[in-house]
């Protein structure tokens, strides 16, 4: 088994993978301003292959680096500082963020009044929020925070930009591939705040959406249509699916008050397009801006304490994650072929290890 190494994806192929090996970390000789990380765990779901998918069209791709045609995937877990030149930021730092699938990583960091920030040249276009990086003690729920925040966080900021436009007068919100994490934390936000909820999802994880308790009604995508939505409606389009979108606009008609979609924008432009449904256009939802906007409204520090809270009271309220460990570079490669299949289930949670 290769000791230090680096997960790279065929950036045209996203079934194809590689193992390269990396320098020894001690072997690296360090510039003025970089940092080397050791990486503890990372989570591995759906939403890196959006990544992937992604990649070239919202920048993903960029913030690690790889030669010719292959891409580094970012995943989200924790590091330690193993070696430093920024005295801020001492040997044996604990941070959670951004990171790639590797067992180290160089690269720069600042330490800013509101926490540590990726400061890599290459990076400095790309959108703050994937560049922060937070100090983290180690914690009995490092694992649920680890596959929940990044998607909980999305969750967080759509139902904050849905509260500050007074849920555009809806009487329900709909949401679609309403199994996944980030819907399920919206899911859980809304009904919290008293607002109805409707599950969009597939016949096998009718039965999960159903158990987690957080819809008012779960449907099937193909039974939608079978029975009436009541009063106005807010779509949040997390599948990517252009039948979904059409059948929810078609079904609503101008009673749909609001289509936002989340992770995926090519509805803009395929056949079910602007122009091309009834009731509003959908729209793209950028959590990175509704991040930025708080930030300034809040101020970082507020902004972290209200997400973590949130966080920490959803996965106490949510037993139902199931969490692995997959320890090194082929069991990872096995999880991530899993999850790329799309064979996980929505309980699962991977948490891989470097060795």
């Amino acid at each position: 088994m290769t000791q230090h190494w680096d997960f790279v994806i065929d950036r045209t192929d996203l079934s194809r993978t590689g193992v390269r090996p990396l320098p020894a970390p001690d072997s690296v000789a360090l510039e003025d301003g970089e940092v080397l990380l050791d990486l503890e765990r990372f989570a591995l779901t759906a939403n890196n292959i959006t990544y992937g998918v992604y990649g070239d069209r919202l920048g993903y791709w960029r913030f690690f680096p790889a030669e010719a045609d292959w891409g580094r995937i970012p995943v989200w877990g924790f590091a330690t500082v193993r070696r430093s030149t920024v005295e801020t930021i001492p040997v044996g730092t604990r941070l959670f963020g951004y990171l790639p699938m590797a067992t180290h990583l160089v690269t720069r960091l600042e330490r800013r009044p509101w926490g540590v920030v990726d400061i890599s040249p290459h990076r400095a276009e790309l959108p703050p929020a994937y560049n922060s990086l937070v100090e983290a003690a180690p914690g009995p729920l490092d694992d649920q925070i680890a596959l929940l925040r990044p998607l909980f966080l999305t969750a967080f900021l759509l139902d904050d930009f849905f509260a500050g436009n007074d849920d555009f007068g809806a009487d329900v919100f709909i949401l679609s591939s309403a199994s996944s994490k980030t819907a399920l934390g919206l899911a859980w936000l809304l009904a919290r705040r008293g607002r109805r909820v409707i599950g969009l999802t597939s016949d096998r994880n009718a039965a999960f959406v159903e158990g987690v308790g957080h819809y008012a009604e779960t449907r099937t995508y193909a039974a939608f249509a079978d029975t009436p939505v009541d009063g106005q409606a807010v779509f949040v389009d997390f599948a990517g699916a252009p039948e979904v979108v059409a059948a929810v606009h078609h079904g609503l008609g101008d009673r749909l008050v609001h289509s936002a979609v989340v992770g995926s924008t090519h509805q803009a432009d395929g056949a079910v397009g602007p122009g091309r449904l009834p009731g509003p256009r959908p729209t793209f939802f950028f959590a990175p801006d509704r991040l930025r906007q708080r930030s300034k409204d809040w101020g970082g520090e507020v902004l972290n304490a209200r997400i973590q809270a949130a966080l920490e009271d959803f996965i106490t309220a949510n037993a139902w994650l199931e969490v692995t460990t997959h320890a090194g570079p082929e069991a990872l490669e096995a999880a991530y072929r899993a999850v790329l299949a799309g064979h996980a289930r929505p309980e699962d949670g991977h948490m891989v290890t470097p060795g």
